[in-house]
């Protein structure tokens, strides 16, 4: 049992590295690539595998199945509208797989707080330290373009290092790391 929980938390840990590059390509490129969000998909297909593997129930799964393809089904009318871009629609839908379906209102809270935050950048340039900063604000306001997988990479990575505190405070709490010493 301790390998399946090593290797989730190594999925986890390649899932956020991932995630902060997806965070730094939406911002400076305004784009999501498909890679990318496949990539994430894989990761947290495989740490659900290990969870399900390590509880035997595909409960988590199912539920995380369940969010991605209801959010996909919800965002999926706001791009065609112009609203939101596809790689938003696909990375959120993927968001839920990553994360696992327990741990959804963790993730919720983190993206509301982010998307405010980045909301009142966006609209409130003059927060900003730095005049380039304002100035890419600037530019991102006048075209009405909003990199918006900048708070859903923060509040997956805010759920997915919580998620794996947990799984380290369980682990030494229950004497298991200290059997692989």
């Amino acid at each position: 049992m301790t390998i399946l929980l090593t290797a989730s938390i190594v999925f986890k840990g390649l899932a956020i590295l991932l995630l902060g590059r997806i965070a730094w390509t939406d911002f400076s490129a305004q784009k999501i690539s498909n890679r990318d969000v496949l990539l994430l998909l894989c990761l947290g297909l495989g740490a659900l595998q290990f969870q399900a593997l390590q509880t035997h129930s595909w409960l988590e799964m199912g539920i995380s199945a369940f969010g991605g393809a209801a959010l996909f089904l919800a965002l999926f009318p706001f791009w065609l509208l112009h609203k939101i871009g596809a790689g938003d629609v696909k990375l959120m839908s993927v968001t839920p797989l990553l994360i696992g379906g327990s741990h959804l209102m963790v993730f919720a809270v983190a993206l509301l707080v982010f998307a405010i935050g980045t909301a009142a950048l966006v609209k409130n340039p003059f927060l900003m330290p730095a005049g380039i900063f304002r100035h890419y604000v600037q530019h991102m306001d006048r075209k009405g373009v909003v990199p918006f997988g900048v708070p859903i990479s923060a509040a997956a990575i805010c759920a997915l290092a919580l998620q794996m505190y947990h799984a380290i405070m369980v682990a030494t709490s229950s004497g298991i790391l200290e059997q692989l010493n």
